[in-house]
């Protein structure tokens, strides 16, 4: 049955795109939860540890929220979103983006993560194909994703996304799905110590702290699945495009020159453009530089 199922993906090209685009959509909903509620989720457990520690009592929590409960609803007036009304991007153009309740509109960010969900893993299985080199991209991609949007958010790299891709990524390379065990064990200890020995150096300099320490894990991450020869690609497309992005967000007055800007979501950016492209990353440097 299996067998067959991949065999037919291999065989309706189309029916394999537009299958992937509906579950782009679909997971990409679900990342929308993510990015929500985790922070959130983790903003809890930290007071919680903070009480322990000053040996305060803790504070009930009365409502049970993770993932999966409360369900989701307007913020303004408490509707709770039907089925028909959390079809992923469908829903939200056919309410005009606004609660069918109350008629506050809804954020664009829904729809727009959605989409955009769709978009990239449509682009994974167009490069990579039916393989279990696809399967294994799009849970790194979504959960790029989610770690994005929380650190676009919040400024936090949650441990409890990077650090099961890690191991994943390192699980990964027991199979030579994209490197081997030792590559990708030697990639994520120099992802970690890159930007590590990077980030000393600066508070050495400076006295002030650059970048947070889930930056290290990412790029650890990303080592893990990569391997250590495609980092500097990966440190030097995120450098450049966190750069340009920066700058031009100052001159348009969006930001100021102190402001800090998340790290994160360039390199996760940079590290799955590797993935997908990194020989020829590579290779328009090496023409880029001369080299």
């Amino acid at each position: 049955m299996f067998e067959s199922f991949i065999s037919l993906l291999e065989q309706q090209p189309v029916f394999y795109l537009v299958s992937l685009f509906v579950l782009g959509a679909v997971v990409g909903s679900f990342l929308n939860v993510v990015i929500y509620r985790l922070p959130v989720m983790m903003q809890r457990e930290w007071r919680q540890d903070c009480l322990e520690f000053l040996e305060r009592p803790a504070e009930g929590e009365t409502d049970r929220f993770n993932l999966s409960r409360p369900r989701s609803r307007c913020a303004k007036c408490g509707h709770q979103i039907t089925a028909l009304e959390n079809i992923p991007i469908v829903s939200y153009l056919a309410l005009g983006g606004k609660c069918s309740s109350c008629r506050t509109s809804i954020s664009a960010q829904y729809p727009l993560v959605e989409l955009f969900s769709a978009l990239v893993s449509v682009i994974v299985g167009w490069q990579l194909g039916v393989s279990l080199q696809t399967a294994a991209a799009l849970l790194m991609t979504w959960s790029l994703i989610a770690a994005s949007g929380i650190d676009i958010g919040h400024k936090l790299l949650p441990d409890s996304i990077t650090l099961p891709l890690l191991w994943l990524g390192i699980f990964l390379s027991l199979f030579d799905v994209y490197i081997d065990l030792e590559t990708s064990v030697i990639g994520a200890m120099a992802g970690y110590m890159s930007l590590w020995s990077i980030f000393i150096l600066f508070k050495l300099v400076t006295g002030k702290e650059g970048m947070g320490h889930g930056d290290f894990k990412l790029l650890a991450m990303l080592g893990a699945w990569l391997g250590w020869k495609p980092l500097l690609v990966v440190i030097l497309t995120s450098s450049v495009v966190g750069a340009v992005v920066g700058i031009s967000m100052i001159l348009m007055r969006r930001t100021e020159r102190s402001t800090q800007i998340p790290f994160g979501p360039y390199l996760a950016a940079a590290g799955w453009m590797t993935l997908l492209w990194g020989d020829q990353l590579l290779q328009f440097y090496f023409s880029l530089f001369g080299i």
